[in-house]
């Protein structure tokens, strides 16, 4: 299974460290974002990994190369301007294949086992989720079982971390930005979204305080 990293965001949460270094290059812990998540992918397993980018892009390229010192390959989906998540995924799909992929959000830290995520073959996505952060009280999708729904009386938030189907994204035009939450919810409404839930270590690092406090968790 070939797995992406979302990486195109612009970051405006975190200027002014985005102004002139892409989010993914941040570093946490005295590396980048999302050398955490190739490592963590390479020790998975996986192999073939996919990058898109926008936002100083040229930096990710420049810093990650073709991915050999962590002993994948590693290829680029690049955006003139970002697409949103499913506009990115969608754009990528000639490289990612026809079989189920891994994405993870570039910004987001976690020690979620990558390697033991899989989609069954008749559902067209399967999600971790977490429990609700202080700044997202409300949650996303409410997991029943293993299947996710849109409304339900406790919800929990989408760790960001997810396996697709590229089937998914049938209805997105190739360079079209577009959100991935109405895409999941068409497909929960058709009982074809699985998840689980995950309570270890995640954190979404979508400001440059919780950076800081992620920084000094693991320094």
């Amino acid at each position: 299974m070939k797995a992406m990293i979302l990486a195109a965001g612009r970051g405006e949460r975190m200027r002014p460290l985005t102004d002139h270094t892409p989010k993914p290059l941040l570093l946490v812990g005295g590396k980048p974002l999302i050398v955490w998540h190739i490592e963590r992918l390479a020790k998975a397993g996986f192999k073939e990994i996919l990058i898109n980018h926008a936002h100083l892009g040229s930096q990710i390229e420049s810093m990650l190369k073709d991915g050999s010192a962590w002993g994948v390959n590693i290829q680029y989906s690049p955006e003139a301007s970002a697409l949103e998540t499913a506009g990115g995924i969608a754009n990528a799909l000639p490289l990612l294949g026809r079989d189920p992929f891994l994405v993870v959000n570039g910004d987001v830290f976690t020690e979620i086992d990558f390697a033991h995520l899989a989609l069954n073959p008749q559902y067209l996505a399967h999600l971790v989720m977490v429990d609700n952060p202080p700044q997202h009280p409300q949650g996303d999708f409410a997991l029943i079982g293993d299947r996710l729904m849109v409304d339900g009386v406790s919800k929990l938030t989408f760790s960001g971390v997810g396996v697709y189907h590229p089937d998914l994204f049938v209805t997105v035009k190739p360079g079209e930005a577009a959100k991935l939450a109405p895409l999941l919810k068409e497909a929960m409404n058709k009982g074809l979204v699985t998840g689980q839930y995950y309570q270890g270590l995640w954190h979404d690092i979508g400001t440059p305080e919780r950076l800081d406090a992620l920084d000094k968790q693991l320094s």
